[in-house]
């Protein structure tokens, strides 16, 4: 088309579209698989919380009205489990959506944002959207290198993410270091911790965001229901801050953005304590077996604190993914981060996972 560059806003022709396939049921069907794990996108093995599917059910017949918009029923909650006022948390379609959030209320053209490489890539896509300018800082031994993204912040910088655990490399930064870099912060910036997998972390210095909201720092803290609850196709995620960050993104967020089955399923999970422990039981079972798996086969990874692990494959990690695609296992080649040898492996159930490490061993050749 002539002339596009003069139609669309600046910055949008900059983003890739976010890469997308064929449907998982068409997938099996070509390749004639009678099962196929799911292992690339970081999802719940074990199915939805029973307690959501129950709440969903109850809830269906009433979709022929608008859900309440700001989830009160759900914010309150919410706020009563994690001790903080109601007015320091929204409710959005999935942590993407508040990312853009987010990016809608806080950025100006011509801002920069700081992100840590590789990491989740939709902060730099809400950044190019909003006119404002990337700055990516890569890792150090896979972690968030918080010195060298300190030094990257000017007069021109209005946000830094964090992803604490790191997406996709599951690694996380410590109290000590996140405490030092929160101190240092001038007061035009606000910092993103983006907290997707926080209920799977076990290290006791894991750094709490909400602990920087209450001492009153310019921190938002984003979460989700999608991992541990089981209910990533409902999209619901939110957002924590102080009343008064949380105010200014409220002006921006849509008026419905939750649908009223996707409030009611979030409802019902966050009571269903026995789901929960089951699936952290399962986490915790399958990273044993992966992690011991990979020493057997000589391969090195990324110390995770998630349901997911960044793996060296040493071979060409796009047609490792094939050949364990034909073999019924479905995995995140590390193309994406410019990591070719690389893949980011979810932890299925411990049928799929045991499965997923003898498929491995016969495309390595081990």
């Amino acid at each position: 088309m002539k002339n596009l560059q003069k139609l669309v806003r600046n910055g949008v022709l900059s983003i890739n579209a976010w890469p997308t396939g064929k449907p998982i049921e068409e997938i099996q069907a070509d390749l004639g698989l009678e099962s196929l794990a799911l292992m690339a996108t970081n999802e719940n093995p074990l199915g939805p919380s029973p307690k959501a599917v129950e709440a969903m059910k109850a809830e269906i017949h009433k979709v022929n009205r608008y859900p309440q918009g700001p989830c009160t029923y759900l914010k309150r909650k919410v706020a009563a489990r994690l001790g903080i006022g109601e007015d320091m948390i929204i409710f959005g379609n999935g942590a993407d959506n508040c990312l853009r959030i987010i990016g809608y209320a806080f950025l100006n053209s011509g801002d920069e944002v700081i992100v840590a490489y590789p990491s989740f890539p939709v902060y730099g896509i809400v950044a190019r959207t909003m006119g404002a300018v990337p700055v990516e800082v890569p890792l150090k031994d896979h972690v968030h290198d918080l010195r060298a993204m300190a030094e990257e912040i000017g007069p021109r910088t209005k946000l830094v993410f964090v992803c604490n655990p790191n997406n996709p490399t599951g690694t996380i930064v410590r109290k000590k270091e996140l405490n030092a870099f929160v101190e240092a912060l001038p007061d035009h910036v606000v910092l993103i911790l983006d907290e997707a997998y926080f209920e799977f972390v076990g290290d006791e210095e894991y750094p709490d965001a909400i602990d920087y909201i209450r001492e009153g720092r310019h921190v938002v803290a984003l979460r989700t229901f999608s991992k541990l609850y089981g209910i990533a196709g409902l999209r619901i995620g939110y957002t924590l801050a102080s009343p008064e960050l949380t105010a200014v993104m409220e002006r921006v967020r849509e008026p419905f953005p939750v649908s009223r089955v996707a409030e009611a399923a979030a409802l019902g999970a966050v009571d269903d304590d026995e789901f929960k422990s089951k699936v952290l039981a399962n986490n915790g079972e399958s990273k044993r077996f992966l992690c011991k798996s990979f020493d057997r086969l000589g391969l090195s990874y990324a110390e995770t604190q998630t349901n997911f692990m960044f793996v060296d494959l040493k071979v060409d990690a796009k047609e490792a993914a094939q050949a364990l695609l034909e073999r019924g296992y479905l995995i995140r080649p590390g193309t994406l981060w410019k990591h070719p040898t690389f893949a980011r492996i979810t932890f299925g159930t411990m049928e799929e996972n045991r499965g997923f490490v003898a498929a491995l061993t016969k495309v390595l050749g081990k």
